[in-house]
């Protein structure tokens, strides 16, 4: 997956944000192990940009507890845990799949169909190998069911808890593709029909089962520290 270029950040208004995301990417990569020190100066040139955006996206990923500032020396990455990513993915399971439920009775026609549109072009994205473009449509979504679902505070939520999911990682993991298309197609069907229940269901078990081979791929590229806890 191609990585974030400094011209990108340039012409982004949201820096921080956007520097997070990055910051959070090399982190679940690998890029940045635990106990690296992320050098102010050193990515604000990388990135072509001030420092000031990413000293706020530092003190945004302290409060998330993916780094630590440790005083006159910076911020240190902290150790990623699969105990971590399992009670994210659990807690996702659990708000996702409330989401869900609300959207099957709210959700519009032209909604639902926007739905699908979005769901074709992630699975050309997929066929394409285009990782980039497949995370994108993937967070597009999830996201359009959490505005289907009419529950500002509760999608405010789930936001800020796939702020440590690792989107960006899954297209990497050997089979989640294919899976992720047959969970997609399961929830489709389950909106479709306007079953609260069904699509409850169809959400929290595609939530919760990328968990497990989310640690393994982890665990198998040095960057999770356990496999389970």
């Amino acid at each position: 997956m191609a990585s974030m270029s400094g011209p990108d950040f340039v012409a982004r208004p949201q820096l921080s944000e956007d520097v997070a995301r990055f910051v959070r990417s090399r982190i679940f990569d690998g890029t940045y192990a635990a106990g690296k020190y992320v050098r102010l100066d050193q990515l604000a040139a990388e990135l072509g940009i001030s420092v000031t955006p990413v000293r706020e996206a530092l003190f945004a990923l302290r409060g998330e507890g993916l780094v630590a500032q440790q005083p006159h020396r910076g911020f240190v990455v902290l150790p990623v845990t699969g105990r971590d990513l399992a009670d994210v993915a659990n807690v996702q399971a659990h708000v996702g799949g409330e989401l869900a439920a609300r959207a099957a009775v709210n959700i519009t026609d032209e909604q639902l169909r926007e739905l699908k549109e979005i769901q074709a072009e992630l699975e050309r994205a997929y066929a394409g190998n285009d990782d980039e473009r497949t995370v994108r449509l993937n967070h597009e979504f999830h996201r359009a069911i959490n505005v289907a679902a009419d529950s500002p505070k509760l999608a405010q939520l789930m936001s800020q808890i796939t702020r440590y999911a690792p989107e960006s990682v899954f297209p990497a993991i050997e089979g989640w593709p294919r899976q992720s298309i047959k969970d997609h197609r399961r929830l489709l069907s389950a909106l479709s029909k306007r079953d609260r229940e069904l699509a409850r269901a169809a959400m929290s078990d595609h939530l919760a089962a990328g968990a497990v081979p989310l640690i393994e791929h982890l665990v198998a590229r040095g960057v999770v520290e356990e496999a389970g806890g």
